[in-house]
């Protein structure tokens, strides 16, 4: 959920066999085949697809770097449109894209948090403060059952905005996360992804500039580094789905699809499936519905890309283990 900086990738020591073994030992459920496995964003150029979500009747939202747009479509088509997102058309960059229990599709880029209804109707806007180092650029949210929080690429800030029914609060800075790692240079946290745990007691923050993510506690704001075992873990997208962390790399490691199992707390964990040889053009995020993940294909590495800007949809291997 983020602009890629330049940086040598450092490999992972994976044999592609292992890889080649692990693919073909998962397939993909039944319903999965009637899908499309490649969606089409836009054939507009400049476009620049980041943010994805995918709602429970299957409706995808996917952002748009390049321009701002919001586009809408379905899992069962492979054609994105332009969604009517009233009341953005200042916002030239759109990052995060979530959807709640509402309906409501909540998006967030530049200085500002949107929500809108599934019309496309602006419902509310809120903008977000300077930080310690200037102008936020906000990157990615997750919604719990009280509040909407928020990740700031520029500043080492997480931003919530509280929730009461319908309403939405003003949009302010709640963590300084720069204790956590006291020393680090505050202009390289690069926040970027952000779940939540299903009781909304437990936040997960991916770093790009630390290579790591980061565990929250949201009552008293206690920040601790998430275990995963390894030299790099530098995600960019998240999806937390009960004790499973699904993750998008593209940065200090090969690019793809990481998968990790949680402990209890959400404290550690073991990455037990690398997905990096699928049909991936510098992914950013992804989405996850049924049995398949929906990964999008930014082509920020090379902007501004060539048309047309797509999501690839996979198998989620971790089906294979409750069938």
């Amino acid at each position: 959920m983020r602009r890629i900086p330049v940086r040598p990738v450092r490999t992972t020591c994976l044999t592609a066999a292992l890889l080649l073994t692990a693919l073909a030992a998962t397939p993909a459920p039944a319903a999965g085949r009637d899908l499309p496995d490649r969606y089409v964003v836009s054939r507009e150029p400049g476009v620049l697809p980041e943010g994805i979500a995918v709602s429970t009747d299957g409706t995808l939202y996917v952002s748009s770097d390049g321009l701002g747009t919001l586009y809408r479509g379905r899992i069962g088509s492979p054609d994105l449109a332009p969604f009517p997102a009233r009341g953005v058309e200042d916002r030239t960059s759109t990052l995060g894209v979530h959807t709640d229990r509402r309906g409501r599709v909540l998006s967030v880029g530049g200085a500002t948090l949107t929500v809108h209804d599934r019309h496309g109707r602006l419902l509310a806007r809120r903008t977000a403060e300077d930080g310690p180092l200037g102008a936020p650029h906000l990157n990615d949210l997750v919604v719990t059952g009280d509040a909407v929080y928020v990740t700031d690429w520029a500043n080492p800030v997480i931003h919530r905005a509280e929730l009461r029914g319908s309403t939405v609060g003003p949009l302010e800075p709640w963590l300084d996360i720069r204790s956590a790692f006291p020393g680090f240079p505050a202009r390289y946290w690069l926040l970027n992804g952000i779940v939540a745990d299903e009781t909304g007691s437990t936040l997960l923050v991916a770093s790009n500039g630390t290579e790591a993510v980061w565990r929250i506690g949201t009552a008293d704001r206690d920040v601790s580094r998430l275990d995963l075992g390894e030299q790099s873990f530098g995600a960019d997208g998240m999806v937390l789905s009960g004790r499973t962390l699904y993750a998008v790399l593209n940065y200090g490691a090969p690019h793809g699809v990481y998968i990790a199992r949680l402990d209890r707390e959400l404290r550690t964990g073991t990455v037990t499936h690398r997905l990096t040889d699928g049909p991936f053009d510098l992914p950013t995020t992804l989405a996850r519905h049924g049995c398949r993940l929906y990964v999008v294909n930014s082509q920020l590495d090379e902007p501004p890309g060539r048309p047309p800007y797509t999501v690839s949809a996979i198998p989620d291997p971790t089906c294979a283990d409750t069938q």
